[in-house]
């Protein structure tokens, strides 16, 4: 590990944004590591759940690797964990496409289900919405992030999380959520510009360096 860089690992489950992630967290100042090695998934400073695609695909994929453990044993020891896009999406308790309901991680509670709003996919960029007190969102509130996606929790319990939210074709969803050592954006911060890139410093900042000593 490269002295004060914090140590990443890129969650490789067959599903994700994995190069564009790993350049844009390396340019954020972590020690970036495209990885499905379960010790150093659990072990790393922070551990990155990617994903795009199908909800159900992705969950395979997760289970797959063991990564419904991997995330639960970071949470567990308070780790930081960023999810994106479907990564975001699966923290959830249930995903419904095509009526066929798949069961999420249950981290989060809400229903990832297609958004009542035209035209889908929601594709380009938007505002988000945030909290006062959001450290995922210091130093760009109101500005743009990049969506990909036709699905997306549109109710959510906020408390005890900071929820943060978007609307598109009148129908609005969340589109960030901090909850302790997990944050996630349905967003896609590593498309996102200059905003996307303040985001992942906020949370590579964050990151406690463990001594490799």
């Amino acid at each position: 590990m490269t002295a004060g860089r914090p140590q990443v690992a890129v969650l490789d489950y067959g599903s994700g944004n994995l190069h564009s992630a790993t350049r844009a967290l390396a340019a954020a100042g972590a020690e970036v590591v495209l990885t499905a090695d379960a010790e150093t998934c659990v072990t790393a400073d922070g551990l990155v759940v990617p994903g795009v695609g199908a909800f159900a695909a992705c969950m395979a994929g997760l289970t797959g690797v063991g990564g419904p453990e991997i995330i639960a044993a970071r949470l567990a020891a308070e780790h930081p964990v960023l999810g994106i896009c479907v990564g975001h999406q699966v923290m959830f308790g249930l995903g419904v496409e095509h009526d066929i309901p798949v069961e999420g991680l249950g981290i989060l509670p809400g229903v990832v289900e297609e958004l009542h709003a035209l035209p889908l996919p929601h594709m380009g960029w938007n505002t988000v919405t945030v909290p006062a007190e959001s450290r995922m969102c210091a130093g760009v509130t109101g500005e743009r992030f990049y969506f990909v996606h036709s699905y997306g929790v549109r109710r959510c319990s906020e408390a005890p999380t900071h929820v943060a939210w978007t609307e598109h074709g009148g129908d609005r969803f969340v589109a960030a959520v901090e909850a302790g050592p997990l944050w996630t954006t349905q967003f896609h911060p590593e498309k996102s510009g200059a905003a996307g890139a303040r985001l992942l410093r906020n949370w590579v900042a964050g990151l406690s360096v463990k001594d490799s000593a």
